[in-house]
């Protein structure tokens, strides 16, 4: 136990040695006693280390004391943004901003809790075309009840993905329950490419929906274009970045250019010389030039997401509908460590080509949409809709209703529970799509999407954009306010 303490020991004083020298004082005008500095905690760290191993009251696993000496570092610094990750998590981010990872093909979701009644499995969403997964038969709406002869109600969904992902070529035998029937299917790990970008028309009108952005994003937003461009009646673009969280800065950077002519997209601006950077656009616009554009936004678009739809703001290049988005206007960088372990760190913070910082307050809509909030008794309503368990029954029972049976449905379950019938819709037809290609947009409940069509139809985008405000703008009314309050 003494020997595997101290080879331990040795591996947190390498990681944290390398983060105080890398991160911490890498720019320090005075290094010698900054060094001196780094010396004297360091030692008081081991002094610690040494001393709680040897004299706390029960025996405490080392790895515990290093994840806890890596997240206190990181959360002294007060910035939300700025964590440590352990490996599964590491590795998550990593398949995220590279956009593709080693993997079967399969779109997963698992309840975060489980009983003897109702097992925590492995549900299958949609099997990605031309994967693993998909060229061995596995359906949506099928059941991962075991990985690797492992039971997967009985592990977390990070450990779920550990056993599904993993060197490209190496198999993994997974045991699928379809009803009543049980199989196993081997399947051999591919290059899997993470999908964030859907797209298709409604009607005349070109519909791009990016839910995060990775390496890939802009291609495939440029491959929405060309396809949108071969429309002989395109009226318009709309850009859906609802519930994106954000991703890579030099993603939204090129997306931004697509759309842009000219002049500054975005900014950075940090305490690190190297960090600060102006991001222009390169004169090399793919979309028409007139052709209206839609961004639509909630309380989830964030980071990146607000970059993109900041930077068409402040050009005048796109109008914005929906809700005021989330608000995270800095920018970390990811950075692995010699365990495999990783952490984010914030380096520096963005600014929009008026140079507005939007930390903290987010990006109003030019036409602000909002669904209604659910009273308590809705909400009790819903509560009791899912304990009852009857949308499920039922679809299982008619498994390929239509519209008119959503809404003859959704009639029928309004006499018993007191909820809106739109809404109800909505939920029958996500049970109905569920085990089926998911679509692509819902116009029978999304209002904030018929809102944007709406302003594309109505053949008024031009003077609508004459009278946007920027995030200059608004920046200046909010100061306003606050001098009157």
């Amino acid at each position: 136990m003494k020997i595997v303490k101290k080879y331990f020991l040795v591996a947190v004083n390498t990681i944290i040695l390398s983060i105080f020298a890398s991160q911490c004082f890498a720019q320090s005008q005075s290094a010698t006693a900054d060094k001196k500095k780094d010396r004297e905690y360091i030692k008081i760290i081991n002094q610690l280390y040494y001393f709680i191993q040897q004299n706390y009251v029960e025996e405490v696993d080392p790895q515990i004391l290093y994840e806890g000496a890596l997240r206190g570092m990181l959360q002294a610094l007060d910035d939300p943004y700025s964590v440590y990750m352990d490996k599964s998590e590491w590795r998550n981010i990593s398949d995220t901003t590279q956009g593709s990872f080693g993997g079967v093909g399969l779109s997963i979701t698992k309840p975060s809790t489980t009983s003897k009644d109702k097992p925590a499995y492995v549900e299958v969403v949609q099997p990605i075309d031309d994967t693993p997964g998909a060229r061995a038969g596995i359906h949506p709406g099928d059941f991962i009840i075991a990985i690797n002869g492992v039971d997967t109600s009985t592990i977390t969904m990070d450990e779920v993905l550990g056993m599904l992902r993993g060197t490209i070529g190496e198999s993994v035998t997974v045991t699928i329950r379809r009803k009543t029937v049980e199989f196993d299917r081997v399947l051999v790990r591919a290059l899997i490419e993470n999908p964030t970008v859907k797209f298709g028309m409604i009607g005349n009108i070109g519909y791009i929906r990016i839910s995060e952005f990775s390496t890939n994003t802009a291609g495939h937003v440029q491959e929405a274009i060309d396809s949108f461009n071969t429309e002989k009646k395109l009226s318009g673009v709309i850009i859906d970045l609802r519930n994106n969280g954000g991703g890579l800065l030099s993603s939204a950077v090129e997306i931004a250019d697509k759309f842009i002519d000219s002049g500054i997209i975005v900014q950075t601006k940090s305490r690190i010389a190297y960090e600060n950077s102006v991001y222009h656009a390169n004169e090399k616009k793919t979309v028409v030039r007139g052709l209206p554009v839609v961004v639509l936004i909630n309380r989830a678009t964030a980071s990146a997401s607000e970059i993109l739809s900041g930077a068409l703001k402040d050009t005048r290049t796109a109008y914005l509908v929906g809700e005021k988005s989330y608000g995270k206007g800095s920018v970390q960088v990811p950075s692995g460590l010699v365990n495999k372990d990783g952490f984010k760190i914030t380096v520096a913070r963005y600014y929009s080509p008026l140079d507005v910082n939007i930390d903290k307050r987010g990006i109003r809509p030019d036409l602000e949409v909002l669904y209604p909030e659910f009273t308590e008794e809705q909400k009790n309503e819903w509560e009791r809709i899912e304990k009852d368990n009857v949308i499920p029954s039922y679809v299982d029972a008619h498994p390929d209703m239509n519209e008119a049976q959503i809404a003859s449905y959704a009639k029928q379950l309004k006499k018993s529970y007191n909820m809106e019938e739109s809404f109800l819709r909505k939920i029958i037809r996500n049970e109905v799509y569920r085990t089926k290609t998911a679509l692509l947009y819902d116009l029978d409940y999304d209002i904030q999407l018929n809102a944007a069509i709406k302003v594309i139809k109505d053949g008024k985008f031009e003077s609508l954009m004459k009278d946007t405000k920027t995030l200059k703008d608004q920046l200046a009314e909010d100061e306003a306010a606050k001098k009157e309050e």
